[in-house]
């Protein structure tokens, strides 16, 4: 599986951004993909992640209910509808994806075998 995640910019605090995760591959549907993002100077942390077998969705405490995932089989995408974005959203955000991962690992970046290059999103105060 090849990802590529774009969509990414500036955007004023209060705005909204809407990223998109592209992938390769025809099992793509059964792949659960998830969202983590890095600051400068930061560890990579867990956005959101969506399942690939139920499509059950799972978010951080810091962005639930502002932060929307969802996929599209059909066009082998996910994405990362973002609103009300704080400053502190600032990062670079890569899509990662796996199979046969488990609920307790989903937020650990390390469960992940596949991952996009990243795309930076930068929230002005």
């Amino acid at each position: 599986v090849q990802l590529q995640a774009f969509g990414g910019g500036l955007v004023q605090a209060g705005g909204s951004l809407r990223l998109s995760c592209a992938a390769s591959g025809r099992t793509f549907r059964s792949y659960t993909v998830g969202w983590f993002r890095q600051a400068p100077g930061k560890e990579r942390e867990f956005v959101a992640v969506v399942r690939g077998s139920t499509s059950l969705t799972y978010y951080a405490d810091s962005v639930k209910g502002r932060f929307t995932i969802s996929r599209d089989n059909a066009k082998n995408a996910v994405y990362l509808q973002m609103n009300s974005l704080k400053p502190e959203d600032t990062a670079v955000y890569y899509c990662a994806a796996a199979s046969g991962i488990i609920m307790s690992t989903m937020r650990l970046a390390s469960s992940y075998d596949y991952w996009g290059q990243g795309t930076q999103v930068t929230v002005s105060s």
